[in-house]
């Protein structure tokens, strides 16, 4: 099974998309366009985030929870069923815009990823905005890859995944990874991945999206940019070099407002030799396989993702057959 193609899954539209798509559309857009437009809002939403760490978010009984700590921060053991492979791992760092969300508001991503990788999930709870800087963001979600490698796990079985944000991140982990010449993770997701943080205008989807307003992009990305220089790769992984890095999964949806952004990214990837699985999926919003209690699109995009780490698995024994012989 090849790792590098483009996949416009044509599956029919289900009635549960389209009643939340048009929930979105009513409700949570025009919030967000109201109130992210003063600093204020982000440190009360980060308040409200943290407040919603003390909810207990159900889970499948066939799911256990496990807490992690590490020098700055700490992170979420998510395992799904009883035979997963200790030996392999995935470091999963989860959205929300640099300010919001934590590893419990993203536990439908998570344990489906334990299920379909077989292996536990580190959904890692990294600092962030408005305390916290990207930088603090990156520290953590490194500190912890190389904490998994000290712990015995080899590079080759972790995989690094992430949504929005968090797929900005995994970008730009990959990125530092390679450029400090610290062993790379076997594979990569990103859901959605936010991957240019500059004041670029997004024309395309402005008026399609049916979650993110692209005005507040630009500003949220503004006021995490302040004071960098925004066309720096770890800032914008977009305007990176990606060779060397290893297979990488990028899903979107048609109508996202940043789905420009994840075909860059697959365009720079397959521009320095990296395979790129490429999915976008028709109308599907922003982080649509978070959806997947309620959507049967988001629970069919955790299929597509099992294939790609069957690709990657027999690439790799594929590699490893060929260096033996």
């Amino acid at each position: 099974m090849g790792i590098d193609k483009d996949v416009v899954p044509d599956y029919p539209m289900s009635w549960q998309a389209r009643a939340l798509i048009g929930l979105m559309w009513g409700t949570l857009k025009p919030a967000s366009s109201l109130l992210m437009r003063h600093p204020l809002a982000l440190f009360g939403a980060a308040r409200l985030g943290d407040l919603a760490r003390l909810v207990q978010v159900p889970h499948p009984a066939h799911v256990s929870l496990g807490q992690e700590a590490f020098t700055a921060c700490g992170g979420e053991w998510v395992r799904c069923g009883e035979g997963v492979d200790e030996r392999k791992v995935v470091l999963y760092l989860h959205g929300g815009g640099y300010f919001f969300c934590s590893p419990c508001t993203h536990r439908s991503i998570t344990w489906r990823l334990s299920a379909i990788a077989g292996r536990p999930v580190l959904a890692l709870d990294y600092r962030q905005g408005p305390v916290h800087k990207l930088a603090d963001s990156l520290t953590d979600a490194l500190d912890a890859y190389e904490c998994l490698l000290g712990r015995g796990h080899a590079p080759e079985d972790v995989i690094v995944a992430g949504d929005s944000a968090g797929g900005h991140l995994t970008l730009a982990t990959l990125l530092a990874l390679r450029d400090r010449g610290i062993p790379l993770p076997g594979a990569a997701i990103c859901l959605s991945p936010w991957a240019d943080l500059t004041d670029s205008p997004r024309r395309e989807n402005r008026w399609q999206d049916p979650l993110l307003p692209e005005s507040r992009v630009r500003w949220l990305a503004r006021r995490w940019t302040s004071g960098l220089d925004p066309r720096d790769p770890l800032v914008s992984p977009v305007h990176g070099d990606f060779t060397g890095l290893p297979p990488l999964m990028i899903v979107t949806g048609s109508t996202e407002v940043l789905r420009d952004e994840a075909r860059r990214v697959a365009a720079r990837a397959r521009e320095a030799g990296v395979p790129v699985w490429y999915e976008e999926w028709r109308r599907m919003p922003h982080v649509f396989p978070i959806l997947a209690d309620v959507v049967p699109e988001a629970r069919l995009a955790f299929r597509h993702m099992s294939q790609f780490l069957t690709a990657v698995a027999e690439r790799a024994d594929s590699v490893g057959g060929t260096a033996a012989a």
